[in-house]
């Protein structure tokens, strides 16, 4: 018989009691249904769990499986579509992927123990999302100087083009910390919290370009198309940079408190 242990993905809000079977048939880690953990108390706060073979995700398995790229991906692709479909319900408070639980019970016990803190936190980011931010330098080649380097030899024609290449992505970071600025404080004029991200690099980089912000704000849903619009506007006009928005995600990086203070609302 296969040992099961329990995976949890996020905390979420359960006010009227039929989060469970709206997701009722939702694949979860493992294809396995996703159900719901409460405390005795029958409160509204709840842990949304699925169970998953020991053998696969238990310590000194989850060891060996974060080496597997492909076996991460899976498991992130269902980690975040269970998280996506109760954040289109509910306010949730994302886990980490792969937290996982010797049982059910353990599950109980860790939300009795911390269940008030998380009903606050719930609160705070109820009717708000998370959008990304990210920012690129994406410096064009100098454009080449064929009457001059006509008159060099190929190896000063060389230097000369290394040359126009490198003050060409000097003016581009010079372009990038500019719209960095400009962005960051139209983002601040909506964001209510902002978390900034290491920028991503290698394999976590998608698209052209070096990758130089990469920042996450919680916005109003209210506020959600104007801040998205406006940022966009604040990056434009910047040679060799590109803006990036996304969202609206669940609060991702918002699930516990920052350690830092919060961005505030500008004042009107």
């Amino acid at each position: 018989m296969t040992e099961l242990i329990t995976y949890a993905y996020a905390v979420a809000r359960d006010a009227d009691g039929s989060l469970e079977a709206e997701l009722s048939g939702l694949p979860g880690v493992a294809d396995a249904p996703v159900r719901l953990v409460r405390t005795g108390d029958d409160g509204d706060v709840v842990v949304a769990v699925s169970a998953v073979p020991a053998a696969d995700f238990d310590e000194r398995a989850l060891r060996s499986h974060l080496e597997d790229l492909d076996w991460l991906e899976v498991v992130a692709r269902a980690h975040h579509r269970v998280i996506e479909a109760l954040a289109a319900r509910s306010t949730v408070l994302p886990l980490r992927l792969a937290t996982v639980y010797v049982d059910d019970e353990s599950v109980r016990l860790m939300l009795a123990d911390r269940r008030r803190a998380f009903a606050e936190r719930l609160a705070e980011l109820a009717a708000q999302t998370e959008w990304g931010v990210k920012i690129y330098v994406e410096a064009a080649e100098a454009p080449e100087e064929p009457s001059a380097d006509q008159d060099m030899s190929p190896g000063r024609a060389y230097l000369s083009r290394r040359r126009a290449q490198r003050h060409a992505r000097q003016d581009a970071y010079r372009h990038a910390e500019e719209a960095a600025r400009r962005v960051e404080e139209t983002a601040r004029t909506y964001a209510v919290d902002q978390v900034r991200h290491r920028a991503q690099q290698g394999e976590l980089a998608q698209g052209p370009g070096e990758n130089v912000v990469n920042d996450a704000y919680l916005v109003p849903q209210q506020d959600a198309e104007d801040f998205r619009a406006d940022v966009l506007r604040a990056g434009d006009g910047f040679p060799g940079v590109r803006v990036e928005v996304t969202g609206p995600w669940a609060p991702y990086s918002f699930a516990v408190p920052a350690e830092a203070e919060p961005v505030r609302r500008a004042a009107p």
